[in-house]
């Protein structure tokens, strides 16, 4: 571990102040803490190998997996946490300021693999999928983007037919995350183009189903620690068993599943943009040019200013949107509002800490390198913001109901 990973190499008072300026209950803070105290003994040393490697360790998700931190929001009699979702977003967050990549594997059973199977899945589906999901004995991933059609999810190409009491899917999807892990994915094909959305159908294919297939990605430029890649689907035959919700249906299925993980985006977001604060503010303490400490230069100042306010706001409007989930409320706004924002944030501060970095900020041995890289991609996981923006202004001036 570099001198920069894991936790501050000096106290953040100021950082520390942000927290506090979010007030959490007393069982908040005591989840939170464990979280923390796993994330600096477990999480923190394995970061940098992960992403040199591109393999995130399974020994590590076996940990997590003791220690219960993958049920989230899932009912405990489903084998969850069934944690609120504002606490699921504090949980999220400071996992994510030691590793996102752990804190994706923390919000697999809560958004975009099992949020669909939740709500849509048969109490036999719940039992055989998300049951093992929430506590961790199985992963799974979410197959929505192809390689011609990412945010326009009803303009797949992936294809089924049924033959009986059996549907053969036949298509590919791209750039789906945790192939190395996963044992299984919740993924969507149409029976009919012209039908739009309301021909498409979900289904939970096992990843060892003949004509499954998977191609990784190497050498991307963030997240790396993930392995993602094309999901090549050959006549796979799958029992009714595999239908989440009902045929045509899965276009609802495919928006529940992509809505939850937003959550998680924007929490995750919010802690990486901590970290990469929280390290700017320690350099900047530390490092002395002309015979003075960088963080008295009235440019750094401005700098930590612009970048601490950005944090507090996208954790702000991230736990406003949880708070509305909470509520019953699907806010679909909030949400977008929370992702898109608080990624802008993430990408704006890992500049800033790079550039109070200076030529340290390139080398390695300093995060904040990392997560400037990583930061570009939140800006396009999940909906990518420009469709988001879209998405916003269209539900305030009413064009959307």
């Amino acid at each position: 571990m570099t001198a920069h990973e894991g936790r501050p190499i000096k106290g953040s008072a100021g950082v520390t102040l942000l927290d506090g300026l979010s007030p959490m209950s007393e069982a908040q803070e005591d989840f939170r803490d464990l979280v923390r105290t796993f994330a600096e003994r477990e999480v923190a040393p394995a970061v940098t190998d992960a992403d040199r490697n591109e393999k995130f360790p399974r020994s590590l998700l076996d940990k997590m997996a003791e220690v219960g931190l993958f049920g989230g929001c899932v009912p405990a009699e489903l084998g969850g946490l069934g944690l609120d979702h504002v606490t699921y977003a504090i949980v999220i967050e400071e996992m994510a300021r030691v590793d996102h990549i752990a804190a994706v594997y923390m919000s697999m059973a809560s958004g975009l693999v099992g949020a669909g199977i939740l709500r849509y899945g048969t109490p036999e589906q719940r039992e055989t999928w998300l049951r093992p999901l929430a506590e961790g004995k199985i992963f799974g991933a979410g197959g929505v983007t192809e390689p011609r059609s990412g945010s326009d999810v009803a303009g797949m190409t992936t294809t089924y037919r049924r033959e009986g009491d059996e549907f053969v899917i036949k298509g590919a999807k791209a750039w789906i995350s945790n192939l190395d892990h996963a044992d299984f994915v919740l993924t969507f094909a149409t029976r009919d183009r012209s039908l739009g959305r309301n021909g498409i159908s979900a289904f939970i294919v096992p990843l060892d189903a003949p004509g499954v297939a998977t191609q990784p990605y190497k050498n991307k430029l963030g997240f790396r620690s993930i392995c993602t890649g094309d999901l090549f689907l050959d006549e796979v035959r799958l029992s009714s068993a595999h239908l989440l919700g009902k045929e045509g249906a899965g276009f609802a299925v495919a928006m529940s599943a992509v809505e939850s993980g937003r959550l998680s985006v924007a929490a995750r977001a919010v802690g990486q943009a901590h970290s990469a604060l929280e390290d700017a503010m320690n350099y900047a303490s530390q490092r002395v040019v002309f015979g003075t400490p960088v963080s008295e230069f009235q440019m750094t100042k401005g700098k930590v200013t612009d970048m601490a306010e950005g944090v507090l706001t996208a954790r702000l409007l991230t736990r406003t949107a949880a708070a509305r989930l909470d509520t019953g409320d699907r806010a679909r706004v909030a949400l977008s509002m929370a992702k898109q924002y608080a990624s802008d944030v993430l990408q704006r501060v890992a500049t800033e800490a790079v550039q109070i970095h200076g030529a340290a900020g390139t080398s390695s041995e300093t995060r904040v390198g990392r997560i400037y890289r990583d930061a570009k991609v939140f800006q396009l996981v999940e909906g990518a913001n420009e469709i988001h923006r879209e998405m916003i202004a269209d539900y305030l001036l009413g064009h959307r109901s």
